[in-house]
């Protein structure tokens, strides 16, 4: 073993050049991969942040529109009665703009729906007043202040002023709901008195799917968690990290390569040298074992040179994120969440096809004849 890991340290000091290109190949194709996972998952994580500020938590279905009791767990941390309504919103002409009208889903909500979605200036919300969507409001041309009417299924028709417009960054949120009192809602709908249920929001979100199992177990209510809301949403962006990962890892794999070429010159230059340690008394296997070592040494040194580096990276564009146009995407920067797991996936595939390097010279050494050679 230290005679093979003697060997090794020798082959390594006897190509500098090649050895430390083999290194640097590989510590770079190590920092892109990390870098490249923690800039999608701040990415990831942005995104379903912009899509919480608009979507509850948790939503609870009563089977009964008359009988929906307030739900109890320790996970609620705020609660509003809603009911939602198909509408379509017209602005009349005026002021030299042209009228507009779009389809939208009106949520109706009682009080508190300001605490179940912070941030979106729900307690702005009054009788015949209403909150849209960002993306919405520039359809219908309108602005704070502004007068739009609601035409229902039920052919009723409400006036709403424009109170105020919200900003997920999710467009098809934007673009598609409002806010409106719960009483105006049960109005548009002739439903005065009736609830689809509670909008609630949860401690911790990810505890969505427990709570819902909780608070349904007595018939009263069926339950769609945040997550079955966005299924698609997530199954893409898990995608997406998916493909991203094993193409990065490729180009981690042929930079490991590089140390496979190293290995193979060497055996082509001291094939004088391999065939006088066989005469000597060396086995194929020790010396295929110092080919290994020189492996995992090029190999470790370049991994733990790239983790170091993409920890750098990204660090580095998480005090200065990256920039991109806020016109083609919803957000203007991009953050960085950096995950162990990532690290070790890039240091598992460098390591280990720079170990499979070291089956590179295997077959030559194995045909070198001592005899012949020192011949």
């Amino acid at each position: 073993m230290r005679f093979a890991l003697f060997l090794a340290i020798r082959g390594i000091r006897h190509r500098r050049l090649q050895s430390l290109a083999a290194v640097v190949g590989v510590a770079a194709g190590v920092a892109v991969v990390t870098t490249a996972l923690s800039l999608t998952n701040g990415f990831t994580d942005e995104l379903i942040r912009a899509t919480l500020k608009a979507t509850p938590h948790l939503i609870l279905f009563a089977q009964d529109p008359k009988n929906a009791p307030p739900p109890k767990d320790p996970e609620i941390v705020a609660a509003a009665r809603f009911l939602p309504v198909k509408v379509l919103l017209t602005r009349r002409a005026g002021k030299g703009r042209r009228a507009a009208s779009d389809f939208a889903t009106l949520i109706g909500l009682d009080a508190g729906g300001e605490r179940v979605y912070p941030g979106l200036g729900l307690n702005a919300l009054a009788p015949g007043r209403a909150v849209l969507g960002s993306a919405l409001a520039a359809a219908l041309g309108a602005y704070p202040g502004d007068e739009v009417y609601a035409l229902a299924i039920t052919q009723k028709r409400r006036r709403f002023t424009l109170a105020a417009t919200f900003a997920t960054g999710n467009y098809l949120i934007d673009s598609g709901y409002g806010f409106v009192p719960l009483a105006d809602a049960q109005a548009l709908a002739e439903a005065p008195g009736a609830v689809a249920g509670w909008h609630l929001r949860l401690a911790h979100p990810e505890e969505a799917r427990r709570v819902a199992r909780r608070l349904t177990q007595d018939g009263t209510y069926w339950a769609r968690t945040w997550q079955d809301l966005n299924r698609t949403l997530l199954q893409q962006l898990a995608l997406q990290k998916r493909v991203i990962g094993i193409v990065l890892s490729l180009i981690v794999a042929v930079a490991a390569l590089g140390i496979a070429n190293v290995l193979l010159l060497v055996t082509v230059e001291k094939t004088p040298e391999i065939a006088l340690l066989r005469v000597l008394g060396a086995g194929a296997g020790t010396l295929f074992l110092a080919f290994a070592w020189q492996a995992v040494l090029l190999g470790g040194l370049g991994v733990a040179l790239g983790d170091l580096a993409g920890f750098l990276l990204s660090s580095y564009f998480r005090v200065h994120p990256l920039t991109i146009p806020g016109e083609l995407y919803f957000i203007t920067r991009l953050p960085v969440r950096m995950l162990p797991g990532d690290f070790a996936w890039a240091s598992a595939v460098a390591l280990a096809t720079a170990f499979l390097a070291g089956f590179a010279p295997l077959f030559r050494l194995l045909g070198v004849k001592p005899g012949e050679v020192l011949r």
